[in-house]
């Protein structure tokens, strides 16, 4: 059965902070840190490639920046086999932001692309989750490393 349109995770979230704030959370792999993955081979620039780890889960993935617009979008390719993720930032009234991400190019069979986008779908919004808490509380939730904690399955 071919699917008649892609499958693809898209997730957002207002965040009470300045755009130029949550933009550098998300390029800055310092700010990163403390609501995604746990190391980074460098911050987000256009054609510097970096590694994100999830050191937790002993997973890492290559990260590739087409598009760099400040404050306003990111455009990268990650994951293997490779997805492109689009970040869009929204300068909102209240000095708050609002921030989409869209991650699509899933491969395999149209019920594993839909299942791909689905996860995705959860992962991102967990990501924004984290960084709304960090951002606007200086909370750390440990979102990510909690989502599949050892001796769980599936």
């Amino acid at each position: 059965m071919e699917l008649k349109h892609a499958p693809t995770a898209e997730t957002a979230m207002l965040i009470r902070q300045p755009v130029a704030k949550v933009f550098e959370a998300i390029v800055d792999p310092a700010v990163t840190t403390k609501f995604w993955f746990t190391h980074s081979s460098g911050r987000l620039d256009e054609g510097k490639p970096v590694e994100w780890e999830w050191r937790m889960y002993g997973v890492s993935t290559r990260v590739e920046v087409s598009e760099i617009v400040p404050n306003e979008r990111i455009v990268m390719r990650w994951s293997d086999p490779p997805t492109t993720v689009v970040w869009t930032f929204a300068e909102m009234p209240g000095n708050a932001t609002f921030m989409e991400v869209r991650n699509f190019g899933f491969a395999g069979s149209g019920d594993e692309q839909v299942q791909q986008a689905i996860d995705s779908t959860g992962g991102f919004s967990l990501v924004l989750a984290g960084a709304k808490a960090w951002l606007e509380q200086g909370l750390t939730l440990g979102l990510i490393g909690d989502r599949h904690p050892k001796g769980v399955s599936g």
